[in-house]
């Protein structure tokens, strides 16, 4: 599979660790250079910012998409291709998913988990069969693992469907291993005699 359009989920912050901006640098730019469009948040600040704006300046395609009430505290950016005003965060993040082939997370706090998280259910559930990754800078996503680890081992997720998404340090073997993505999921539903 060749993904045309990938939805980014990361910070409106820019974090403390200056590795997370130069990955969303990198990301922004090798999108653009691979002709794949960037589709994200909408905002000009933090990790999106400078995602979307490595991709502009990179003669990349960015979509954005922002519900209104948002717009201002999240600094709406006007210079991208395109920007799509929802009303809701449940229409944001269904627009976003209906543009994208493919979700890549980089390091952020709750809204980017609620995203991410969203899309796995989504891919568990085969509202849709998209790849799914992480790219895991300065091992930022080691706890999220280790927790969704846990859960495996509670028996509250199918070990199975920890192939719904791929995990790299790197984003040209994340890109890789989402080009190779399958959707295979299992069953979300686990028996005491499946545990």
């Amino acid at each position: 599979m060749t993904i045309q359009s990938i939805c980014l989920f990361c910070g409106s912050n820019s974090g403390g660790n200056p590795a997370y901006a130069e990955a969303a640098r990198d990301l922004g730019g090798e999108l653009a250079a691979r002709d794949i469009t960037l589709v994200y948040g909408g905002g000009n600040i933090g990790l999106m910012g400078i995602a979307a704006d490595a991709a502009l300046a990179a003669g990349g395609r960015v979509i954005g998409v922002i519900p209104g009430f948002l717009r201002d505290k999240e600094v709406a950016h006007d210079g991208l291709s395109e920007l799509h005003i929802t009303q809701t965060m449940h229409e944001r993040k269904a627009l976003m998913e209906d543009l994208s082939g493919g979700f890549i997370a980089l390091p952020g706090g709750f809204g980017t988990y609620d995203e991410l998280f969203e899309m796995l259910t989504w891919g568990q559930l085969s509202v849709h069969q998209k790849p799914i990754g992480l790219l895991n800078v300065a091992g930022f996503f080691d706890p999220l693992l280790a927790m969704v680890q846990h859960g495996v081992r509670e028996g509250f997720i199918h070990e199975a469907n920890l192939a719904l998404f791929v995990v790299a340090d790197t984003l040209p073997v994340l890109l890789e291993r989402m080009n190779q993505y399958r959707a295979n999921p299992a069953a979300k539903w686990l028996s005491h005699d499946s545990i």
